[in-house]
């Protein structure tokens, strides 16, 4: 595993974050020291996305990024249980590290990765759909439209697991929790540069939502079981499920 050392030199201007190839070289590293209770998150949504997925439906992994979700779901599914997952990332370099890893994979799992804007994908028949830290690079105006066509492709019983950096409606919790996750990556090991920097990459182009707006859009699309299941100050996981009638 690479180290991220990307904001490690001063940068001036520093430029817009990308998914490019220098980030996919150190993206293991970075999601692990900049993603609170990563490993955790993975693993869990695995295990989740077994639970809820229904024989003959699809698994769909939006923002498959170098494909740590997908890896994780063929490993907690049942090795004779036939599924079909597919994958897809505006970055082509992610997609090229995510098709190396699932070469090498046997069983029963049926992978198609596309290179595609999650907001022009066709999605159906689908019982699982994990949009992990993806919705947030999406312009405000892009995600309703997004999660109702997410809720049209589930079929009944299906669920969306969504995983978001947020922002906190309060001033002062909004600024606490800005405070720890800095903390988190300085004892990670990043400098204050290097978060520094980094803020300034993302700045316009990573926009989060407060907890409730993402729980209000939710159910206005649809969903009426939505829950909350880890949360880190700033970090939280939703798991919103598609009601049988």
């Amino acid at each position: 595993m690479t180290k991220d050392s990307l904001f490690s030199r001063p940068q001036k201007p520093v430029p817009p974050f990308e998914f490019n190839e220098s980030v996919v070289q150190v993206f293991d590293d970075m999601l692990i020291r900049s993603v609170p209770c990563y490993r955790e998150l993975i693993r869990r949504q695995a295990q989740l996305a077994v639970h809820y997925h229904q024989p003959g439906t699809r698994i769909y992994d939006l923002g498959c990024s170098t494909g740590n979700m997908g890896l994780a779901i063929c490993s907690a599914m049942h090795s004779s249980r036939p599924f079909q997952l597919i994958g897809a990332d505006t970055s082509e370099p992610m997609l090229k590290v995510c098709r190396e890893r699932f070469q090498s994979l046997n069983g029963n799992a049926h992978i198609t990765l596309k290179c595609a804007d999650i907001r022009d994908l066709e999605m159906a028949d689908a019982s699982v759909i994990i949009l992990n830290l993806t919705l947030q690079f999406l312009p405000p105006s892009d995600r309703q439209t997004v999660l109702e066509r997410i809720y049209g492709a589930l079929v009944p019983g299906g669920v969306l697991l969504l995983t978001e950096k947020t922002v906190h409606i309060h001033a002062g919790l909004n600024e606490l929790q800005q405070d720890f996750y800095y903390r988190f990556k300085a004892e990670n090991g990043y400098s204050q540069m290097e978060i520094s920097q980094k803020r300034e990459a993302l700045e316009n182009v990573l926009i989060p939502d407060t907890v409730e707006t993402h729980t209000g859009r939710l159910r206005d699309v649809g969903f009426k079981a939505v829950d909350i299941w880890l949360k880190w100050f700033n970090f939280a996981s939703f798991i919103a499920l598609k009601d049988v009638p």
